[in-house]
């Protein structure tokens, strides 16, 4: 029994002490005035009466009733129920009054009160029934405000005096003496919390959403604060949210209403709940770390600060759902169409009851089997428990009812109705009948105050009441005690997870492998190891085996050989590898014995222990996995304790009762025997229980010792001179290190690398051992505390651990230096690599294991093969290249060495991996590096390559990734010497890096004096010193220049001396040997010249300073002066002015070249002149503008006499522009073609596209209104510029906008291209094929668009229009897109030297950034890789396959250039501009200087390797192209490059070696080099091994080496190929042929290879089936010109010399009977007599042939119907065979008279 109130109090309003403003509160009145011995009085309970302070009231207030909480210091709660009313104050109320009104009583009258004080009457218990204590309460305030005939003491007595039930389930009635009659039920259980409706409400005020992160801001030790303008709310809301927690304990201050007085609690660093009233919102704000609930308002603020964890999926999904279901019913069926009728809410009770019990499930499921992870350290004494931390809860486990919410909602209801029933246990009962005070009666005006009570008379009645009541029986019921299930255990996620890899096939791989081990078959071993290895990564696996190596293992000893151990070792440190994480422990923890029970003999009385072995892991250093281990040896071993007695006991009775199976005990959980143990130890006797205790105490120490031991031999390393735990500060250091094989290895490679020789051993192996006992103290203490071992054992395993660790470390060096003597494991010796001339190398050979990239070929995937990756070797970084050398790991490939490297220029990306080793199966510190040229290097570090040699690699590798200047790079730098760089030996592990800096340093000073200060070079070039820019170091970074440029020259027309020599270097270059080539102008100023000339070459640029990336001398019109040029040249980006760039020679049509216009000049030109009022913006931009339309006027005009000069003769067979309409469309521009010749009115609407839109979608139309008038210039511009264009002026100019993807879209799309080309891992989804991914790369549509709109441009240009591309800033697409209309429309361009030409004008003198765009420079290593340039080739390259015979040089030739021209190698593609390399002395070849850096120049490479050897040479070219070419630019017809995907592991890229002559050739690899000497032996060729062109060259190659073999045999010198080849060609054109001289119209050379037809079917671009195209389609002869070599195909392959093909020629013949006359080729064969015809000359198939035996004679016949026109008479001749009659008509009747003489001399011959 309890009482029901413990004290009752009165406080009031205290005028002593009004304070500062506020007023206070004091006690009147308390009783019982002595304290009760169990629950003392609650101190400050006059703050809490009042929470938002004491203050006085103008007006009666209603009464109100709260109930406060306070906890005392045992945190017991007590509940104050607070009943406060307002009485008027007397003592105020006359001085007040004064003060108030200002006047003074007039008459005697009482007046009616002015100022109320609050009183409270207040109740505290420890039981929690806040609806009793307000009727209790309101019954003393009815008794005293309705003044009812009942002594207020009896009723203050009976309240004190009353005891109450504890919980089960009873009720009481009773009665406090005022008519009053009260039930008190007590709730079935009292550790349920009893909520009323408090949780309901609390959802209702602030939804599901916000009360769960509430709660789980509370799970989560969050503070929580209420605020709400009612102190009930504030209760109820504190109560539900604690409730909800149930059966968690809230144990933080739980405040439900906070004093005002007492505020600066919320800044208290604890959790906490708290209730405060509105009022204080504004106080609340500042609180940074708290979450603020606002009843009233329904919202919840979380700071920032806080990141609050939510409930796992799927719980948080279940519950909300759950919650949703309970509270919201007719959401289910909101969208039904009959929605059933409304569902009605449950009353809110019950509705309480349903929302807790959807919590009380989501706890059920979150502790489901937490027994299973508590650990029993202890039973006796008092029993220690310790929880593992392995609870992950398992997802999987959803019940079956969560997918079906009507079961779940029964299964809720049905909860909740049993906690209904607790807080209700009797319903039927519920009566209670209290008197409540009359309505209003707290207005009442006569009200005297709360009366003083009888305190001595109220103690006299509790008195005689407690002892009336200690003679009732106390009504409880017991309890039942239960046990709880122990549940299912937790199974941790990750088991779901990887069960599903572990097919039982793995682990019988396991298995088999260890049973080769211990069987000694180490072939099998070998084979089966690798896969054991990855079959341990699952972690059945792992757990197999354990279990196996322990069925090894007699008497706690293994002894093993040398090879068993090795194995042995390796599949435990794979094992171990990744058991750092907590449900991994188990696995480390079942080894942990095996590691000192496997051994081998090293020497007679040293053994040495798989532990040492081991070490490497992290898991040995973790504090926590030890514990969890220790624990669990601990319980197991207190579980055996009490199991072995329980078996000596029950041993007598177990043999009668043979029914009970063994294994009963076996099954008892520690738990279990643990409730057992405790259940029976009060009936023991003293002496047995201080046995158990003992006992226990014991069990737990020899532990300690034992794990004291282990710890000891996993933590001192075998090497002392290393220690692990004294870098565990930075973990990262030797985790990745891998983990290395400790075994033989240390003996060669490892153990020197330490500092073992260095003299402070001693000082060494103390701080090992310091360190290493500091972590087994530390652990000891921790684990004997929380289990209590006495403090005598802690000291005694204090003084042994030291000692223990001592005699370890002794043991440990007769190991280690016997070990020492093992043999080394045979590593794979180290090839270094053959160097290219000037190539050094800067970091020795790292050992490494090179993995496959990702590409098949090599590893014998699906295409079969040999696999050659991975492969064992070193990484070597030279000055120009990185290189891996090595051997193929598979011991079956045969001795091939593996090579594969690139150049350091191309990398485009480095980073660190760890990467699985396929060999020792752990994971290893690893590099990947990917290059450009379409390779990738991944490679894993040898355990002998310490961290500090990679991060020495990886800082040289970026220090010439990025060189300093340009003059670092191996283009100039190859040939002088770079100081290598020392490795620190593995011996001197700790020296410092100071000398290797100093090298470095050194290194980087030889190499800048030849940087010659860039203004002294500018002067020595040029004469003029351009104004140094202040900023000059890093100007390339600013991509857009300011418009203007500062340091502009000043241009004029007459050259000064000094700038001679410039102008006769300019005069060299490529560009002015162009335009001299295409008659572009002259460079003199004067006007003596013979014919007008429309355009000039100005020199105005010489200097840079007209445009910086131009080059120095340009095509510009005549009309136009040098000095109008720059201000022309600020209307553009970069100052980059449209120049003539090519000239079609057959139409005379110009293409030009220019940046994009600059919005602003151009705008700003349009508003100063439309409106005259406006003033100009500023004279600079306004006359630039102006001059920008006068130059366009210029070159309009200059073009136009060039088209009307042409156009009248070479373009009078074809209409005006003969363009397929397909192209126009998808070049976006169909609307904006012009449709009248008249002047445009209305600019604005003609932009909007609104002029007869309509009508163009109609093809044909489209094509006519080209063809009414075509402009003289196209210009191909960005459709955002298109507002920008001045249309007034361009009356004979059309604006084509043209859509383009930008450099961002070239860099992504090529990092997918390269993804695709080299994946660094083959795809393990079947899903992402190679082509699917080349696909995604978006490559191939950028290639198509570009090749679209050369085609569209070369088309213009053939039918008489000139064009101007000024795409973006003008040297990326521009440059793409000018330099392949050049290369379709000008043969000259498809020659070596042509292309050369063609590279040096468009790409490097027009300013190309090539070293932005291949990021070779630190001031671009930010902006990526964007391969404009390769792109570009990659066009040409399919162009080339579409027309094989158009080019003089081949594949290789593009291959060549697009690996060199980011390779470095060069210095023909470093830098951005002329006019950069100009300033850095690269631009000319200073003859004279002999101090000049010599870089190497790309095309005089390439020459002097053409004319040694045909490699850049294309067999097939035999140019017949007059027209453009137009290939097919559909996306299907476009083809992937070899480039990107073809490697030669022999040699590594050819793209080097074939720079070489084979004598230069590395030697060992000699048999590549096309060695000439005579090979009978057969070869194997492997595709991505052997460079296939080499091993397999085409006929011609090798007859050339053929005679060069032979001529050496005879002593001559060998002629150079050329010659031969010329003089072959040459023969066979000169044959003799009277009859018909036309036959080689292009004197093209007549060996083709016999694969040419196959070409003839490949058609190029067809223009659409419509009127227009017959008059391009209507000249003779096909447009690919395969005929007339079709004749020298037949003519060499047939014999013709005179006396077989007699006679040929044309002749009409009849076919059989009612045909028609055709003409057909005839051909006279005499030897093998008959008379064959074709279609035409030129066809090769015969299509019959008259077999001559069987002719009986030829006569002379007359004219028949239908032959052909104008013939005469004598023409006709017949042939009769023994079949039929042939009629035969000629030209003329003497060739006729021929025919048959001819035909008559071979039958009578015959």
């Amino acid at each position: 029994m309890a009482r029901l109130a413990d004290y009752f109090i009165v406080v009031g309003y205290d005028h002593e002490k009004p304070g500062s403003g506020a007023g206070l509160g004091k006690i009147i009145q308390r009783f019982p005035q002595k304290d009760w011995d169990d629950t003392p009085f609650p101190q400050g309970i006059e703050l809490f009466c009042q929470p938002s302070g004491w203050q006085l009231s103008r007006e009666r207030k209603q009464p109100t009733f709260f109930v406060v909480v306070l906890t005392d210091i045992d945190s017991d709660r007590h509940y104050c129920s607070c009943l406060t009313f307002y009485e008027a104050e007397i003592n105020l109320q006359g001085t007040k009054k004064e003060e108030i009104e200002g006047e003074v009583e007039v008459s005697g009258l009482i007046q009616p009160a002015e100022v109320f004080a609050p009183k409270s009457l207040v109740l505290v218990s420890r039981l929690d029934y806040p609806e009793i204590f307000r009727a209790c309460l309101g019954l003393i305030y009815t008794v005293y405000v309705d003044s009812l005939n009942v002594s207020l003491e009896s009723l203050i007595a009976n309240l004190c005096a009353c005891l109450v039930p504890a919980a089960g389930g009873s009720q009481k009635l009773f009665s406090l003496g005022a008519g009053d009659r009260q039930l008190i039920q007590t709730p079935l259980h009292d550790s349920l919390p009893v909520t009323g409706t408090s949780v309901s409400l609390l959802f209702q005020q602030l939804g599901i959403q916000n009360v769960l992160s509430l709660f789980c801001a509370v799970l989560t030790e969050n503070k929580v604060l209420f605020h709400s303008a009612s102190f009930q709310r504030l209760s109820d809301a504190c109560r539900a949210l604690e409730s909800l927690m149930f059966p968690l304990k809230y144990s933080y201050p739980y405040i439900p209403i906070l004093p005002a007085q007492l505020l600066e609690v919320l800044s208290s660093p604890t959790p906490f709940i708290i209730g405060v009233h509105s009022v204080f919102k504004t106080d609340i704000h500042e609180l940074l770390d708290v979450i603020i609930a606002d009843l009233d308002g329904g919202t919840i603020k979380i700071p920032e600060c806080i990141h609050l964890s939510s409930l796992p999926e799927p719980l948080l999904h279940q519950t909300q759902e759950a919650l949703s279901l309970v509270l919201h019913p007719d959401l289910e069926v909101a969208d039904h169409a009959f929605p059933p009728p409304r569902t009605a809410l449950s009353h809110s009770k019950m509705l309480d009851k349903e929302v807790r019990a959807v919590f009380l499930r989501l706890f059920a499921q979150l502790f489901q089997g937490y027994r299973s992870c508590l650990q029993l350290i202890r039973i006796h004494a008092e029993p220690v428990i310790h929880f593992h931390k392995l609870v992950a809860f398992e997802v999987e486990r959803i019940k079956v009812e969560e997918t079906n919410p009507l079961k779940m909602i029964k299964h809720v209801r049905e909860l909740a109705e049993q906690l209904f029933k607790n807080e209700n246990p009797n319903p039927h009962m519920a009566f209670q009948k209290v008197p409540r005070p009359t309505e209003g009666s707290h207005l009442r005006v006569h009200i005297l105050p709360f009366p003083k009570i009888n305190e001595t008379r109220v103690q006299e009645l509790i008195e005689e009441n407690l002892a009336k009541n200690q003679n009732a029986p106390p009504a409880s019921r017991m309890e039942k005690k239960c046990v709880v299930p122990a549940g299912p255990p937790v199974v941790s996620i990750m088991d779901k997870v990887t069960t599903v890899f572990n097919s039982a096939q793995r682990l019988e791989v396991v298995r088999n492998c260890i049973s080769f081990i211990f069987e000694n078959k180490t072939l099998e071993t070998e084979k089966t190891l690798p896969a054991a290895l990855r079959a341990l990564k699952g972690k059945a696996a792992r757990q197999c085996l354990t279990d196996e190596l322990g069925l090894h293992v007699q008497q706690n000893r293994a002894i093993l050989d040398h090879q068993q151990f090795d194995y042995i070792i390796r599949m435990m440190n794979c094992t171990l590898q990744d058991c750092s994480s907590l449900e991994e422990y188990n696995i480390a923890a079942a080894l942990l014995p095996l590691t000192s029970a496997f051994y081998r003999k090293l020497a007679p009385g040293v053994s040495q222990f798989a532990y040492t072995c081991v070490q490497d892991h992290p898991i040995w250093t973790n504090q926590q996995f030890w514990e969890t281990t220790f624990y669990n040896a601990v319980q197991e071993q207190v579980r055996s304790l009490y199991l072995s007695a329980k078996e000596d006991n029950h041993a007598p009775h177990l043999k009668q009762k043979d029914k009970l199976p063994d294994d009963q005990y076996q099954e008892k959980t520690a738990m279990d025997l643990a409730a057992e143990q405790l259940r029976l130890w009060p009936t023991l006797s003293k002496s047995t229980q201080q046995e158990l205790v003992q006992h226990e105490e014991s069990t737990v120490f020899s532990q300690a010792i034992h794990f004291a031991n282990l710890m000891v031999n996993l933590l001192v390393p075998l090497d002392t001179s290393k220690n692990k735990l004294l870098r565990t500060s930075a973990p990262g250091d030797w985790e990745s290190g891998s983990n290395s094989i400790v075994t033989n290895s240390i003996a060669g490679s490892v153990a020197e690398s330490y500092d073992t020789e260095s003299g402070f051993e001693d000082s060494e192996n103390n701080d090992i051992a310091n360190s290493v006992v500091r972590f087994i103290t530390r652990f000891i203490d921790k684990v004997c505390t929380e289990s209590g071992v006495t403090q005598d054992h802690i000291k005694s395993l204090h003084c042994m651990i030291p000692g223990i660790v001592a005699m370890h470390i002794e043991t440990l060096e007769a190991v280690h230096r016997e070990s020492r003597r093992l043999p080394p494991i045979q590593k794979p010796k180290i090839l270094r690599p053959a160097l290219l001339p000037g190539e050094e190398i800067v970091c020795e050979g790292l050992r490494v294991l090179l993995d496959p990239d990702g590409r098949e070929e090599a590893t014998g995937g699906l295409l079969g093969g040999p696999q050659l990756l991975p492969a064992e070797g070193a990484l070597f970084l030279t000055t120009y290249r990185i290189l891996f050398r090595g051997t193929p790991h598979d011991q079956l490939v045969g001795e091939q060495t593996v090579v594969r490297s690139f150049p350091i220029a191309s990398i485009t990306k480095e980073k660190k991996i760890t990467m699985q080793n396929q060999l020792q199966q752990n994971m290893q510190e690893g590099l990947q590096i990917t290059s450009a040229s379409f390779q990738l290097i991944k490679v894993a570090f040898d355990e002998e390559v310490s961290p500090e040699v990679v991060e020495i690699f990886k800082k040289q590798l970026m220090k010439f990734r990025y060189p300093q200047s340009i003059f670092t790079t191996f283009a100039f730098a190859a040939g002088q010497t770079t100081p290598q760089i020392i490795l620190p030996k593995q011996k001197e592990k700790n020296t410092s890096f100071r000398t290797f800096s100093k090298t470095i340093v050194k290194g980087a000073k030889r190499a800048g004096k030849m940087t010659i200060g860039r203004q002294y070079l500018l002067k020595k070039r040029t004469g003029t010193i351009v104004e140094e820019r202040v900023n000059r170091p890093g100007w390339n970074e600013d991509d857009d220049m300011s418009v203007s440029d500062e340091s502009e020259l000043p241009t004029n027309t007459t050259l000064k001396a000094s700038e001679k020599s410039t102008m006769e270097q300019l005069v060299e270059k490529a560009c002015f040997r162009d335009y001299q080539r295409l008659g572009l102008g002259t460079i003199s100023g004067s006007s003596s010249r013979s014919k007008p000339e429309y355009f000039r070459i100005t020199a105005s640029n010489r200097m840079y300073s007209l445009c910086r990336s131009y080059p120095g001398l340009l095509v510009v019109p005549q009309a136009v002066q040098d000095s109008s040029l720059p201000r022309v040249a600020r209307c553009y980006r970069h100052n980059r002015l449209p120049v003539v760039c090519w000239k079609n020679s057959r139409s005379s049509t110009l293409l030009l070249r220019s940046g994009g216009f600059h919005g602003k000049g151009v705008v700003g030109l349009f508003k100063s002149q439309n409106s005259p009022q406006a003033a100009p913006t500023s004279s600079l931009e306004s006359s630039s503008s102006i001059e920008q339309e006068k130059y366009l006027q210029a070159l309009l005009s200059a073009v136009s006499i060039y088209q009307k000069l042409s156009g009248n003769n070479t373009l009078t067979v074809r209409p005006a522009l003969v363009l397929s309409p397909g192209v126009w469309a998808s070049l976006r521009s169909s609307t904006r073609l012009i449709n009248s010749p008249t002047s445009f009115v209305d600019v604005g609407a003609r932009l909007a596209g609104k002029d007869h839109s309509a009508s163009f979608n109609n093809s044909t139309y489209l094509q006519n209104q080209l063809l009414k008038r075509q402009a003289a210039l196209y210009i191909f511009g960005e459709k955002s510029q298109l507002r920008n264009f001045k249309l007034e002026f361009a009356l004979n100019c059309e604006f084509v906008p043209v859509e383009f993807h930008d450099i961002r879209q070239v860099k992504a799309s090529f990092k997918k291209l390269m993804r695709a080309c080299v994946p660094s891992t083959i795809p393990t989804d079947s899903e992402v094929t190679f082509l699917k991914a080349l696909g995604d790369s978006e490559w191939f549509p950028q290639l198509h668009r570009i090749m679209q709109l050369a085609v569209v441009v070369s088309e213009v240009l053939e039918n008489g229009s000139s064009a101007l591309v000024c795409l973006e800033e003008g040297w990326d697409i521009t440059t793409q897109v000018t330099s392949l209309v050049q290369l379709l429309s000008d043969p000259f361009y498809r020659t070596l030297e042509g292309f050369r030409m063609l590279v040096e004008k468009e790409w490097l003198s027009f300013g190309h950034k090539f070293s932005q765009r291949s990021s070779l420079t630190l001031n671009c290593q930010g902006s990526g890789f964007t391969p404009v340039f390769l792109q570009f080739l990659d066009c040409v390259h399919q162009v080339h396959n579409q027309y094989p015979t158009e080019f003089e040089f081949n594949l290789y030739y593009l291959k060549f250039l697009a690996f060199h021209y980011v390779s470095n190698r060069f210095k023909t593609f470093l830098l951005d501009s002329d006019y950069e390399r100009l300033e850095h002395g690269t631009l000319f070849d200073d003859k004279g200087d002999k101090h000049a850096k010599k870089g190497i120049c790309i095309w005089e490479c390439i020459d002097r390797m053409h004319k040694r050897n045909p490699i850049f040479f294309n067999y097939l070219y035999s140019p017949v192209e007059i027209e453009a070419l137009k290939p097919n630019v559909n996306v299907s017809s476009l083809k992937k490059w070899d480039y990107y995907i073809e490697e030669t592991l022999s040699t590594g890229p050819s793209y080097d070696w074939m720079m070489l002559t084979a004598k230069q050739f590395p030697s060992e690899d000699s048999e590549l080099a096309g060695d000439p000497g005579p090979q009978s032996q057969r070869r194997t060729v492997w595709p991505c091994y052997d460079d296939v062109r080499c091993t397999q060259p085409d006929a011609l190659t090798s007859l050339f080496s053929e005679i060069e073999r032979l001529e050496h045999k005879l002593n001559q010198t060998p002629e150079k190929w050329q010659q031969l080849w010329e003089r072959v060609t040459v023969d066979l054109k000169e044959e003799p042929r009277a009859d018909h001289p036309q036959r080689h119209p292009s004197g093209s050379p007549g060996i083709v290879t016999t694969n040419l037809p196959s070409y003839q079917k490949r058609s190029l671009l067809h223009l659409p089936d419509s009127s227009m195209g017959e008059g391009q389609n209507a000249s003779t002869s096909p447009s690919n010109g395969v005929d007339r070599r079709a004749a020298t195909l037949y003519s060499q392959y047939t014999s013709k010399s005179d006396e077989n093909r007699s006679f040929e020629g044309t002749l009409y013949k009849r076919g059989a009977l009612l045909k028609g006359w055709k003409p057909r080729w005839f051909v006279l064969d005499i030897t093998k007599h008959q008379l064959r015809y074709y279609d035409s000359g030129e066809d090769t198939s015969c299509k019959g042939h008259i077999d001559l035996a069987e002719v009986e004679m030829v006569i002379p016949a007359g004219p028949s119907m239908g032959a052909p026109k104008h013939t005469s008479d004598k023409a006709f001749f017949d042939l009769k065979t023994s079949k039929r009659v042939y009629n035969f008509c000629a030209q003329d009747g003497q060739s006729a008279q021929q025919w048959m003489d001819r035909i008559q001399s071979c039958i009578s011959d015959a």
